[in-house]
């Protein structure tokens, strides 16, 4: 694939898969926590004795803090700089794995549509299933994101 400042809607093949291995996200507590704070206060996200009681025995990260993380890979790693123009939306968001403090999480997307606009000649649509591998190989979120992307001038 072309370098992201270059990559434009031809350039995401249907069934090409991406794996950013070398850009990794390593979970900060500190970080974790204050996200959760203020936007998920749930108990197993920021009381620790809870949690060390609770289904995960210990705390985890808040889910919207994992997709955040997630949006930080796909934005830095996989995204056009030069030919995205939105998101309809994303489908599919599911948090298979907890998350934890410490934990080192990379991106795999795998293209799996990419059609032209039917109202739009100068875009197209592209579909990619997003991993966020965690170091034991499992994936901790799975989505699949909508991206409208710029043609090739």
């Amino acid at each position: 694939m072309r370098a992201i400042n270059e990559r434009y809607f031809e350039d995401y093949v249907p069934g090409a898969v991406h794996e950013y291995t070398q850009a990794v996200e390593t979970v900060d507590e500190a970080e974790m926590l204050a996200f959760a704070r203020r936007f998920d206060p749930q108990p197993i996200h920021v009381d620790a004795g809870y949690a060390a009681g609770g289904p995960f025995q210990g705390l985890i990260a808040s889910g919207w803090f994992t997709a955040a993380l997630l949006m930080r890979l796909f934005a830095d790693n996989y995204l056009s700089r030069v030919a995205s123009l939105a998101s309809p939306g994303v489908d599919e968001l599911r948090w298979p794995v907890p998350v934890r403090a410490g934990d080192r999480l990379w991106l795999r997307a795998t293209v799996d549509l990419a059609r032209p606009s039917n109202s739009k000649p100068d875009r197209g649509i592209v579909r990619t299933r997003c991993e966020l591998v965690n170091q034991d190989g499992r994936a901790a979120l799975t989505c699949v994101a909508v991206n409208l992307l710029l043609k090739r001038p």
